[in-house]
């Protein structure tokens, strides 16, 4: 196969043409070679020419001409273009490899004697032929005799310099035999096996590490690449996608969120050159990720998200395969039993787990760039945006608050426009987070979050603060701590439920939730979940089952059946592979 640095430069091409290749005579210009010696032998060749010095290559030769041996993968066939000082062949030979060399530098071979030395070796093909042509037809012939395995060039610039006529057409038709051989690699047959291989794009964001342990435990081969700070879309990236591609061969790529894809759409448009379908589930708002990615080949790709008023969204991008797929629970990790050894302090009546959303605000507020006037109305657009029951800014703006929408268009930049919808949001979400723990006060709440909480409620009163938990060590044993934890959702949320509906139960802990319109088709209301409508509920919900462990205790029981049996993360990808297979089979 060819060397990734080579893919990379082939990923846009929807053909590859080679160079013309001459048979007529061409003009030769002559020269002259001196050595250059050290005590250690031939170290460098001089060359004279029109007047002018030129070098082999100057220092470190040995180390040069050896690396170039290194970089060609095995199951290839090397074809140097210009024998060198003969470093790279004798590498190349003591790797087991067969050797072709186009070599018509008499000069030069006279003084390394390269060409001599191994003129009578049997894994060495030595073409000095006239024309380029003949040097392709018996290049040809021995790709034939060597199973027509791909040919991996080696060309050290300087003979492309000397004779720019006769090697450059013979690289250039290397290299596209080269090309055309990685695309009959890469444009293989997918799901051909009963369960398919996966390579997944690790952001390390939430839900990677569960789709990685769930990826394990139904035993399907999977490779990460794990994306840290690796910038997406450049050659370093692309060629590690590629690499897989010929290597592992996978029948999908799968990330969260759409980690790894790059703004530009180079990788969409590569997985859609591969026929490589893409898998991109969704856990955050798709509108408020895809508002500015450019995204080719949307045939290709199936989102998935977790919540479903999104979906109609998503087509009208132009995404074909869209999918509901909710947030679930690894009950590996959240499972009852783990709190034994829990801080005592953990221990209440009601708690709440979440992010006051002060931080939020305060960045897209600064990101937005608003105009003075605007700065301050926000709050009140964005409490009459949470109160209107709709569920899209934008169509929230065109019927309540045309001037505000009239200022999102002006705003100079994508980035602007798309931080003044998350601001409304967050600060929507802010004021109404903010209302439901008001609500729980006086059963003298801990609520586990930012310092953001201590500036809103103040920093002494009728509750407890505890600061960020980890998600996967600490919340499966601090949910069974409280007798109701309590729940609120997001506003980016059109009517999903969070993961916190999933973990809680599982862990054997007893959640109190706001109503989401999603969740009807995952609990039974009557015998599975407890549920506000109204924030003016919360108070007597808490009350009749902090004082009711028995009807607690039965929730949590049938919660945590439906759950085992209908909403877990291996669950949720074998719905996933099931879609990927039935799309592109």
């Amino acid at each position: 196969m060819c060397g990734p640095a080579h893919y990379y430069n082939i990923c846009h091409l929807a053909c590859l043409t080679p160079n013309a290749v001459h048979d007529e005579p061409m003009t030769r210009t002559t020269y002259t070679t001196e050595a250059v010696n050290t005590p250690d032998g031939l170290a460098d060749i001089r060359i004279l020419i029109n007047g002018k010095t030129w070098h082999l290559w100057g220092r470190n030769s040995l180390e040069r001409e050896t690396d170039m041996a290194n970089k060609v993968e095995p199951g290839t066939l090397p074809v140097i273009i210009g024998a060198g000082l003969g470093h790279c062949l004798k590498s190349l030979l003591d790797k087991g490899f067969p050797v072709a060399v186009v070599d018509r530098e008499p000069e030069i071979n006279r003084v390394t004697g390269v060409a001599k030395k191994y003129a009578n070796n049997a894994n060495v093909l030595w073409i000095d032929d006239f024309s380029p042509q003949e040097a392709l037809n018996r290049l040809t012939q021995w790709q034939k005799d060597n199973g027509n395995a791909p040919f991996s060039p080696v060309t050290i610039p300087l003979y492309q310099r000397l004779d720019r006529e006769y090697y450059g057409p013979l690289t250039e038709t290397l290299k596209t035999n080269a090309q055309a051989d990685f695309w009959s690699q890469a444009r293989y047959p997918k799901f051909q096996q009963t369960k398919p291989r996966i390579l997944f794009l690790d952001s390390g964001y939430f839900l990677c590490g569960e789709i990685l342990s769930s990826l394990k435990r139904l035993g399907l081969e999977h490779q990460s690449i794990i994306l840290g700070d690796r910038k997406t879309g450049n050659q370093d990236f692309i060629e590690s996608i590629l690499k897989s591609v010929i290597d592992f061969k996978p029948d999908f790529v799968l990330t969260v969120n759409h980690f790894g894809m790059d703004r530009d759409g180079k990788l969409a448009e590569l997985l859609y050159d591969l026929n490589l379908p893409l898998a991109s589930w969704f856990v955050d708002n798709p509108h408020l990720i895809l508002h500015d990615y450019a995204h080719p080949g949307t045939t290709n790709t199936v989102i998935f998200t977790f919540d479903a008023g999104n979906m109609d969204e998503m087509r009208d991008k132009g995404f074909e395969h869209v999918h509901y797929l909710p947030l679930a629970t690894d009950p590996n990790r959240f499972k009852p039993g783990l709190h034994g050894n829990a801080p005592p302090e953990w221990a209440s009546n009601v708690s709440f787990v979440g992010n006051s959303m002060i931080g939020p605000v305060s960045r897209c507020l600064n990101d937005a760039n608003l105009p003075a006037v605007l700065r301050n109305e926000y709050t009140a657009v964005a409490r009459e945006f949470g109160e209107s029951g709709e569920t899209r800014i934008i169509r929230f703006l065109e019927a309540s608050q045309p001037e505000w929408l009239t200022v999102i268009n002006a705003l100079p930049t994508q980035e602007n426009r798309l931080a003044l919808e998350s601001l409304l949001t967050w600060e929507a979400t802010r004021q109404y987070r903010l209302n439901c723990v008001q609500k729980i006060l006086e059963f003298s709440p801990l609520i586990v979050g930012d310092t953001g909480w201590k500036d809103q409620l103040g920093e002494t009163g009728n509750w407890r603060h505890l600061s960020p938990l980890d998600y996967y060590e600490d919340l499966p044993r601090f949910y069974p701590m409280s007798r109701i934890n309590f729940n609120c959702t997001s506003r980016q949320m059109i009517g999903a439920v969070n993961q916190r509906v999933f973990d809680v139960p599982a862990c054997g802990g007893f959640v109190l939730t706001d109503h989401r319109q999603q969740i009807e088709n995952l609990f039974d209301l009557e015998t599975e979940a407890v549920v506000y409508h109204e924030t003016d509920e919360i108070p007597d919900l808490i009350k009749k089952y902090l004082t009711d462990k028995n009807s607690r205790d039965a929730i949590i029981t049938a919660a945590r059946k439906r759950i085992t049996a209908e909403h877990t993360y291996e669950i949720r990808l074998k719905k996933m592979i099931g879609i990927m297979r039935k799309s592109f089979t």
